[in-house]
This record gives structure tokens, C-alpha cells and sequence, in this order.
């Protein structure tokens, strides 16, 4: 039973330790990937979607989304893009709509006329091929909630500081566990060396002890044979 619990117990904590360093990873991934025009992995890039424009056929608000890079001149109606947004309300903010039609802009410039499916708007600028980031190749749904969580203060004491400090506190008790066992161990171990000692030297003194008695013994017996043989001596003189 104790071997049972001891196995349940150092599993778990490798897997909250298995769990905080791959928050610890995530978040760094998260904070210096998500988001991030100049970043990708694998050829990927990754943003945290924060409306609903592309819930009604695609993805929702909190859903982490996955684009490629892409030749925009390779791109037909009806493709999902993400694009830096030139629009008057969302100046610079990195957009993903569908493509309703290929057009030109007021220079002539190729680019396509895109919409969010959810109001089935058309977006107020043509995106021109220069501001095209990718192609959406798909998502994961409401994981960007989690991962804008890990952002937060409150996300990084409860995913990854309170985890490693719990961790660092059982191996404290642990440690001091295992040192309380030693000592006792040692002590254990030094009480019955005493033991032994103290048995060895109550051997040895009743050994001493009957040694004594003998001496003794043999110097009564080598008295008693004297005063026969002076007796005997003296019988014969008389």
C-alpha cells in the first residue's frame, strides 16, 4: 500500500512538473510568437483571434488561428487571408477575412476585396499584395483564451509559479525528510555500536572476573599442597 501511494505520489508530481515547464514554454512561445508578423514556426504564424467577424462559417473570438505564407497572386475567391489592415477603424491591426473577389485599387495596384462572414460587410480598403501575411490554413478553437490568460499576472502565479513553488517545497519536506531518516539511521547505528562496546566490555570483565578466581584458585591449591608437604615433613621428623 505504501509502495502504491509512494508510485501515485512521484508520478504526480513529474507531471505537474511536466505541466509548468510546458506552460513556462508556451507562454514564451505565446509572448514572443502569437501575434507576431516577423515570427513563425515551421512556416506558420499564429494569431489569437479577437472578434467573431469569421464565427458564422470559420472561427470565434479566442480561437488560435494558423496562416501561411503565400503568393498573393496564387490566391482565388473565396480563400481565407490574413492581411495588415488599412482600414480607418482598424489602421495596423492584423485582420483574417475571406476573399469576396480579385480587384485593383484606386492606382491599379492587384489586391482583393475581402469581408468578415459574420456580417457579410465588405472591408472598407482593397488589401494589396504587400499587405498580405498569409493564407489561413486553421485553427484551434478558444486555446487563445488560455494563452492570453498565461499573459496575465493572475495566469503566471496560477500555471507556472504556484506549480514550481509547490514543487520546490516537496522536495524541501523531502529532503528534510530523508536527512531526519539519516540521522535517525545514524543514531540507531552509533546506540547499538554502544551496545556492542558495553556488551564487549561486561564480556571482558567477567572474563577478567573468573581469571581472578582461578588465580585465586590456583594460589589456595599451591598454599594447601605447601602446608601438606610441611606437614608431611614434619611427621617424619618426629
Amino acid at each position: 500500500m505504501n509502495k502504491a501511494f509512494s508510485i501515485i505520489k512521484t508520478a504526480f508530481v513529474y507531471l505537474v512538473v511536466a505541466l509548468a515547464i510546458f506552460m513556462m514554454i508556451f507562454t514564451v512561445i505565446s509572448c514572443t510568437t502569437f501575434n507576431r508578423n516577423d515570427r513563425s514556426i515551421f512556416g506558420y504564424k499564429m494569431y489569437i483571434v479577437n472578434s467573431d467577424s469569421m464565427s458564422a462559417t470559420d472561427f470565434s473570438a479566442g480561437s488560435l488561428i494558423f496562416t501561411k505564407e503565400v503568393d498573393p497572386s496564387l490566391l482565388k475567391e473565396g480563400d481565407i487571408i490574413t492581411f495588415m489592415s488599412q482600414d480607418t477603424d482598424s489602421f495596423g491591426e492584423t485582420i483574417t477575412h475571406k476573399i469576396r473577389e480579385l480587384t485593383v485599387d484606386a492606382e491599379g495596384n492587384p489586391g482583393f476585396i475581402t469581408y468578415g462572414t459574420t456580417t457579410g460587410n465588405n472591408d472598407e480598403t482593397v488589401v494589396t499584395y504587400p499587405y498580405v501575411l498569409g493564407e489561413y490554413q486553421g485553427n484551434i478553437p478558444k486555446i487563445g483564451y488560455f494563452f492570453n490568460f498565461l499573459k496575465t499576472t493572475t495566469g503566471y502565479f496560477v500555471c507556472i509559479f504556484i506549480p514550481f513553488m509547490l514543487i520546490i517545497l516537496y522536495e524541501g519536506i523531502k529532503f528534510f525528510s530523508l536527512f531526519r531518516k539519516y540521522k535517525q539511521e545514524q543514531m540507531a547505528e552509533m546506540k547499538t555500536e554502544r551496545e556492542a562496546l558495553e556488551a564487549e566490555r561486561q564480556e571482558n570483565a567477567k572474563m577478567l572476573e573468573e581469571l581472578r578466581a582461578l588465580k585465586a584458585q590456583l594460589e589456595n591449591s599451591k598454599e594447601n599442597t605447601e602446608n601438606e608437604e610441611l606437614e608431611t615433613e614434619e611427621a617424619k621428623a618426629e
